[in-house]
């Protein structure tokens, strides 16, 4: 089944899950009846669901869709698992994975009313603006085959110092640390989409940290290490990969995530174009690939750099 006829189906499905109904109001004793028109959401019954989890959560199938322009690169199309050819990839996320976002929704919308993890309230908001952009940046930090790249036309006029990247398969236990992880983005998604992944989350806040370990019991990961800590504590070169999403004093921080990468390392920015030229001028001595734009974003970039080698100096001859 072609990737085109899958979201089809998937659309028609949704739609006979989201049944019209009306609500009745009695306004006061002496006033009739008024019928206002309403949308009820149909509940799942999930045994053994943690007691932090809403009763709603949304379809797989319906995240699967919104995630498509984030997960399946356009000249290789993602095609259904069921009427898949021959030689052709299955689905890009599998059920798991979407199930586990669907319950990561659900933790995060219900934590987030106690402390202040994201202003987005909108359950498709969160998927294409948190886990769209998080996975991909996954897909290209992390891809599932090599992948030719290609500078973006809207960057091709920029005059900037750039290097085309190269495909890079994932590293076994490669080592990422997500700094000021937050409500988990990009660190967490990541992790689902590379579970081969060592990961380190760093977060100085108390209460995120806590509600970054109950996500993580929730989904049952495990190789993740949540540090309520600050990252200028941790000791330089400990990281293959170090992330940066949506932090406070962007050029005051980047140092101290370069400090943390071995001298192979990649630090992957997901950033405004507008932090594009203060972020080239913090960092003087890295070499940057092409800034890729994200998906349905009229601003939002990834940035993957990696340090110079360094050049001794001085010497005896």
């Amino acid at each position: 089944m072609s990737c085109e006829r899958s979201r089809i189906v998937q659309t028609t499905i949704l739609r006979i899950l989201t049944i019209p109904t009306r609500a009745t109001i009695r306004l006061s004793s002496s006033q009739p009846f008024i019928q206002t028109p309403t949308t009820l959401r149909l509940p799942r019954a999930h045994p053994g669901r943690s007691c932090l989890q809403s009763n709603l959560d949304m379809h797989p199938d319906y995240i699967a869709e919104l995630l498509h322009p984030f997960t399946c690169p356009v000249s290789n199309p993602c095609h259904s698992e069921l009427g898949q050819r021959a030689g052709e990839k299955p689905a890009v996320l599998s059920p798991a994975q979407l199930q586990s976002i669907s319950t990561y929704i659900d933790i995060l919308i219900h934590w987030n009313s106690r402390i202040n993890l994201t202003a987005i309230r909108n359950e498709e908001e969160i998927v294409t603006r948190h886990f769209g952009e998080s996975l991909f940046a996954a897909r290209h930090l992390f891809p599932p085959c090599p992948e030719s790249s290609s500078v973006p036309p809207a960057l091709k006029d920029l005059d900037l110092d750039f290097e085309v990247p190269e495909a890079q398969s994932p590293k076994a236990e490669a080592r990422l640390a997500d700094l000021g992880s937050g409500a988990g983005f990009p660190g967490v998604p990541i992790r689902l989409w590379a579970p081969n992944i060592a990961l380190t989350l760093i977060e100085s806040n108390q209460k995120k940290a806590t509600f970054l370990r109950e996500l993580t019991r929730a989904l049952t990961l495990t190789d993740i290490d949540i540090q309520n800590a600050r990252a200028e504590t941790f000791p330089p070169s400990t990281f293959d990969v170090v992330t940066l999403r949506a932090v406070e004093r962007l050029p005051k921080v980047l140092p101290i995530a370069a400090n943390l990468l071995s001298p192979t390392g990649r630090l992957a920015l997901l950033i405004s174009s507008s932090q594009l030229e203060s972020t080239l001028s913090t960092l003087p001595n890295f070499s940057w690939d092409h800034p890729i734009p994200i998906p349905q974003s009229q601003s939002r970039i990834i940035l993957v750099g990696s340090p110079e080698p360094r050049t001794p100096t001085g010497g005896m001859d």
